[in-house]
Parts: C-alpha cells; structure tokens; sequence
C-alpha cells in the first residue's frame, strides 16, 4: 500500500530553497521512498508517517511511505536491499528484521551488514513484564520464587515465538534459573487480551503495547528490560536490580539506505530524521506510545546492531534454538 504526503505548492516551493548540502549535492531531486516492511498501525509505520510531513518540508520532495508486509519483514528488505544505492529508497528496520531474523531463518534474502547502510536509530521500545492486577505477585522475587517452586506452572504470553519480547523472556529465564510455559500468540494485542481475560499469568512485550492497559489498571507492570527505571513509569524496577547480569533487551526503530549509498547523502538524511525527531510535538507524541527518542550518528545504529546481533546470537546459542524454515 502506497500512501503519499503531500504539501501545498506554496510550501513545496518554499521547501524547494532549502540549501544544498555542505558537498554541493543536489540531492534529492525526486520523491524519496521509505520502505515499511509491515503494515500500516505498526510502530515503524506510525513513527515514520509521524515524521514524513516534516522531512518533506525540510528536504523539499515528496516522502511516500510504501508498505510492504510478508515473510516476517523480510520481502520489505529484500525489496530495499535490492534497490538502487540512490537515496531514493530507504527502508525501516528494527532489532527484530535485522537482529532476530537472520538469526532464527535459514533462508534470509538480506545480510543485514552488507546489504545495508545504516542511517539512523530513531526510537527504542524497552520490554515489559506484566500481570494481572489479581495476580498475587508484588514484586519479581515473588514471582521468581513461584517460578521455581512450580516449575512450567506459570504460563507467560508473547507476540511470536522467538521474537524481540520471546528472547528477552528466554534471557530472564536463563538468568534468573526457572522454567515457564510458553504461549505465544500472533501479536502483542492478544497476548494482552489473554492476560487481562485470565487466560494466561503473565505477558512480555514491549512498552508500546502495555503502556495504556498498565494506565487504565488492566495491567500491573512488575519490571522493566531499560538499563534504568523507565521515565514513564518511575516506580517500576529494571530487571537488572533483581538479576545481576541481566543485560538491558530493548526492540528498536530506525532507518536504512541500500549498501553503496554515498556517504554525504546517508549523512544528510540523518541530520533530517534526527531534526524531526527531536521536536517536541514528535517527542511528546512518541513518548506517549512509550517509545524513547533516540538522535545518534549512524555509526551508532551500526555498532547496536553489531552488538545486538552478538548478544542474541548468543543466547540463541545458549538456550539450542535451531533454524527455521
């Protein structure tokens, strides 16, 4: 589905005197494409349909914004890895596209270190352990202690086996020494659903989709993956003040050009995304889905997706998870 920004020409006009960048480049001269590879609703597509009216004012082109869902992501990647080395097509990418993916398919069309130049890490989505408000647990003692004392009793929802919230499941559990079972659903909403109906105990995922169930008192949210407590939620713990050498697991959003794209381009586009981002009507509107704004450099993105992809990769090596399809 192709939807399209578009500005009035008086503004298209003004847009259109925006300096050239600091190399003389006359870029961009034509529309620029950002690829979503999921549907339209998902974080990558809400947060680039969010920005798209500023960057189209601030580069002096059109932005269409060009869902491509399928194959857990990866037909929207192969699609821009496979795209001219331009400018004019870049494409959303997150942790679970470029960390996860690779790592738990065999067959995988894109490499995400050769295959791609990174631009921009944009947001990141921390991951949250919740229970329902009659659940008997206060604290992640509590329910660690249970955990162990029942082993595979305590039943825990998650938006797809193997996916972002799934592995940092799998890291607590590996760190914390208890069993589970495991009930995974096709998305975060029914995870949700399942635990505020009773069906299940608990849920992970991500902030994103807990942030108004955990508001409303559907939800009671016993810990944090951040680093640090969340600001949103001040009075919740990270796992690490319970775990000792629980390493932070957060999903994140950013954004991509196929491999080869000069560098002066992949430098002024950062300098865009970052600009937008940090508006306080962007950061107040994302920080409200639970999102945390993040304006790097892209040799930022590069190395959280090197050191992503090893810290997973490890604990797919740890827990003898084998390929897929």
């Amino acid at each position: 589905m192709l939807r399209r920004y578009l500005l009035p020409p008086l503004l298209l006009v003004l847009a259109a005197t925006v300096p050239l960048t600091a190399q003389g480049q006359s870029y961009p001269s034509k529309s620029i494409r950002i690829i979503i590879p999921f549907p339209p609703g998902n974080t990558l597509d809400t947060m680039t349909r969010l920005i798209g009216p500023i960057l189209i004012e601030r580069l002096g082109q059109n932005v269409i914004v060009d869902n491509r869902a399928g194959a857990s992501g990866m037909l929207g990647l192969e699609l821009a890895a496979k795209a001219p080395s331009d400018g004019y097509t870049l494409v959303g990418g997150q942790g679970g596209t470029l960390v996860v993916v690779p790592q738990t398919f065999k067959k995988v069309p894109y490499d995400p270190f050769t295959d791609f130049a990174p631009i921009a890490l944009s947001t990141r989505n921390y991951m949250g352990l919740a229970i329902h408000p009659r659940v008997p647990f206060k604290s992640m003692q509590d329910l660690i202690a249970y955990a162990k004392a029942n082993p595979g009793k305590l039943s825990f929802g998650t938006g797809g086996q193997f996916a972002v919230p799934h592995l940092a499941l799998e890291m607590l559990r590996v760190n914390a020494g208890f069993t589970y079972l495991l009930v995974p659903f096709k998305g975060t909403a029914e995870a949700v659903t399942a635990v505020t109906g009773g069906q299940i105990d608990a849920v992970m995922a991500g902030i994103t989709g807990l942030a108004t169930h955990v508001q409303s008192g559907k939800l009671r949210l016993l810990a944090v993956t951040a680093r640090t407590r969340a600001q949103e939620f001040p009075n919740v713990p990270a796992i690490s003040e319970t775990i000792p050498g629980f390493e932070p697991f957060a999903a994140w959003f950013g954004y991509l050009a196929p491999v080869g794209t000069p560098r002066e381009i992949v430098v002024r586009l950062n300098q865009e995304i970052n600009r937008a981002m940090a508006l306080p009507d962007v950061k107040e509107k994302l920080n409200s889905l639970g999102l945390t704004v993040v304006t790097e450099s892209p040799e930022y993105l590069a190395q959280t997706l090197k050191t992503d992809f090893e810290k997973v990769g490890k604990l797919i090596r740890d827990i003898g998870f084998r390929q897929q399809y």
